[in-house]
């Protein structure tokens, strides 16, 4: 009796419930040892076996004409692009290692996204970023976010891949447990990708890159549980990258696949050797002998099961035809990395680790993973209190302000509005010289495909305060948002992946706004034919300090890509040089709900999601796609955070071009210039196509409302003038370098 209660307190103190180790026991027809329970453990954490969350994940759309992998099928999801070419695309999280340790949870992410790109066989071509911090005149806030930037910014930069995209809020919520979301995406010929799968018995299985050690073990059970005041005491389950080594990683393993002597390859992220050898084990339905004793380390006296659970970067499982292990190692040996063989490919669904020849560690493959043995939950929720309060929320409650432009300096100094140059500063967004927004600033950023009149498009995008105040309108929002960004360029969205944060999937209040989440995203994918092609899912995204847990906002981060058919079409977001007309298209509700302005200027924690309406967010898109196609537009800029006035100052800056706006009579200004209905473009057109833009939109039933036009720099609003240009692009620009040096 003691022994079995033994049993159960090894397996809750490793993260496995009690259910959990009867179901091992049924899969041995034994009592697993502790290395065995070690292995469950980390696979069937949330990190690697989406356990709570896989049943809704099911239900996301994942069918399209060009498709090449669907989700959950490779490391990544692939799209074809034409052109014989196809993009390689996935968003993850690194949020609990950040918490802990910045600089090298943030690089490791980079490093470990990327790794799933070119693992796959395509060499990464853009990376972006979203990032949630808690309030920035925090101290921590702020140690946090130059950790972040900094891990970010060196790894990438060192490893050559520009960033070109992502998106910095700052809420409360986010002070103890920020989220450090990391997107990389790739181009590669069609047909010359490698898949993550193992078969062939005899075949050697290798393990390159770096030497393995005691960083990152358990890192997956770590990112499975809260954020406390004791969660630093987890520095050792952080893991460590080294960029430089990846450079040379990223280039033998492209040179490797070129040999046609690989059977399949995976990254040994989360979970390590065991994620890796079992995962690509039950994929093509053969087991495998593992040698640990023959794995390089770094570091002495390495327990078995600590090689196994490690999660040291920069490292790579390698199934290899037998016979051609000459030219795979030739090729690690050129790059100088390791390229030791420690084990081979069985018959059967065991994998069998052994130690000095003794067998440590024997299991099915096929029960570890995820579609496999792995637990599979349908939890409980229930629609918060909160919800409710939400539509108690009276527009006529919040005062028209006085003055306007105390309204407008704060929203171009407010942290989650105001330039992120403090930021993106740091990355190198010109290595590889594809980056086709450097002097022409877009909505979302272009890829220049060298060679082709296309290019690639892409965008990550989420607003937590909408996701928390309706998580099935406010995700959509996102979706569309997406979308937007990518179709003011003139490029058609294609594909999307997804980063889903969210608190304790155990809180019935915190599944309530996943299981919304997931019916938005489902719905707004289908409406813009964009279908998931994977993601990550990252609960226990909350903090426990004393007795008050908090999650952060649900937080389900969309990460897009698009396809612009022909380059000529590009579209600037900047107000051209000459004067310019600017019209509104999309409906134009008087509405303040959720915007920023109303949260922060007046305080209001609860209302609404902005006004959202699906379908006429997609009609609109395809007009304004079209009338970019028939050059009736030469700058297009969507309505986001901070409304109307922060998007006519964010095209005016490159240029300096201010403007001059009429609101109606009777609607209410601070709602024409701040307020965040969604499915609202605005379009700057040339005096001679006006009519003709005019003309379109009444056709095709496109609201289309004339604004004004631009000016040389000042600002005029119902013929009263403002602030001029330089001065709105001053505040905007050096807002947050100011906060901080603060």
């Amino acid at each position: 009796m003691k022994e079995v209660e033994a049993n159960y307190e090894t397996a809750g103190k490793l993260g496995l419930l009690p259910e959990e180790f009867d179901k091992i026991c049924e899969f041995l027809d034994r009592v697993p040892n502790f290395m065995e329970m070690s292995l469950y453990s980390v696979m069937w954490s949330e990190h690697c076996s989406y356990k709570n969350s896989i049943k809704w994940l099911k239900t996301l759309p994942k069918k399209g004409p060009h498709m090449l992998a669907e989700a959950g099928e490779e490391n990544a999801g692939l799209v074809d692009i034409g052109d014989g070419l196809a993009c390689a695309f996935k968003i993850e999280s690194h949020n609990h290692p950040s918490a802990v340790e910045p600089y090298q949870g943030a690089a490791t992410g980079v490093g470990g996204i990327n790794r799933d790109i070119f693992t796959m066989g395509a060499r990464p071509v853009a990376q972006l970023n979203s990032l949630r911090f808690g309030k920035i005149d925090n101290e921590r806030t702020r140690w946090l976010l130059k950790g972040v930037v900094k891990g970010i910014g060196d790894y990438g930069n060192s490893f050559g891949v520009p960033v070109l995209g992502g998106e910095v809020y700052f809420e409360e919520c986010y002070q103890m447990n920020p989220l450090v979301n990391a997107m990389s995406v790739g181009i590669v010929n069609v047909g010359e990708t490698v898949s993550a799968t193992s078969y062939g018995k005899g075949n050697p299985v290798y393990i390159v890159g770096s030497s393995t050690g005691k960083d990152g073990i358990h890192g997956a059970t770590f990112a499975s549980e809260d954020i406390t005041e004791e969660s630093g005491e987890k520095l050792p389950s952080v893991q460590v990258g080294d960029p430089f080594q990846e450079k040379l990683l990223l280039e033998a393993t492209l040179e490797v696949i070129k040999t046609g002597a690989v059977v399949g390859m995976q990254d040994m992220g989360a979970a390590g050797i065991v994620c890796s050898t079992s995962e690509m084990s039950a994929k093509g339905e053969h087991g495998m002998n593992i040698w640990l004793d023959k794995v390089p380390l770094r570091q002495q006296n390495m327990k078995p099961w600590e090689i196994c659970l490690s999660e040291s970067q920069e490292r790579m499982l390698i199934v290899v035809k037998k016979g051609m292990e000459a030219i795979v190692e030739q090729v690690f040996d050129k790059w100088d990395l390791n390229c030791a063989i420690i084990g081979e490919v069985i018959e059967g669904d065991i994998l069998n680790y052994f130690w000095h020849n003794e067998i440590v560690a024997s299991v099915p493959a096929d029960s570890l993973v995820l579609g496999g043995g792995a637990p599979v939950y349908e939890r409980e929720y229930r629609q918060p209190a909160y919800y409710a309060e939400t539509k108690e929320f009276d527009m006529r409650s919040v005062p028209e302000p006085v003055d306007l432009q105390s309204v407008m300096d704060h929203l171009l100094t407010h942290p989650n509005i105001a330039s992120k140059r403090w930021v993106f500063e740091q990355y190198d967004t010109m290595v590889q010289t594809n980056n086709m927004s450097t002097n022409f600033p877009t909505a979302a950023a272009i890829i220049n495909l060298k060679g082709s009149e296309k290019a690639l498009v892409v965008s990550v995008d989420c607003n937590g305060r909408h996701v928390y105040s309706d998580p099935e309108i406010g995700t959509m929002i996102a979706v569309a948002e997406a979308a937007r960004n990518i179709s003011c360029t003139g490029a058609e969205p294609g594909a999307v992946t997804n980063c889903l944060n969210f608190g304790n999937p155990y809180n019935p209040e915190v599944y309530w706004q996943f299981v919304g989440a997931i019916k938005g995203m489902s719905a707004a994918c289908l409406q813009f034919q964009t279908p998931v092609t994977g993601g990550n899912v990252s609960f226990y995204n909350q903090s426990t300090v004393g007795n008050k847990t908090e999650p952060v906002y649900p937080t389900p981060t969309i990460g897009m890509i698009g396809l612009l058919e022909s380059k000529k079409f590009a579209t600037s977001l900047a107000f051209p040089t000459e004067e310019t007309v600017l019209y509104l298209l999309g409906k134009n509700p008087i509405d303040i709900c959720n915007s920023q302005y109303v949260s922060s200027f007046h305080n209001v924690r609860l209302s609404p999601p902005p006004y959202f309406n699906l379908e006429e967010e997609y009609q609109m898109q395809v007009a304004l796609r079209a009338l970019i196609r028939k050059g009736l537009i030469c700058a297009a800029n969507d309505i986001s955070d901070g409304g109307l006035y922060i998007t006519l100052c964010e095209s005016g800056f490159k240029n300096k071009k201010g403007f001059e706006i009429l609101i109606p009579d009777g609607f209410r200004h601070d709602a024409f210039l701040f307020g965040e209905a969604q499915g609202r473009v605005v379009v700057a057109v040339k005096p001679e196509n006006e009519q003709d833009l005019v003309e379109y939109s009444y056709e095709n039933q496109l609201p289309c409302q004339k604004l004004g036009k631009t000016t040389s720099g000042r600002i005029f609003i119902n013929v009263q003038e403002y602030s001029d240009i330089a001065v709105a692009s001053d505040l905007y620009l050096n807002a947050l370098e100011r906060k901080l040096s603060n």
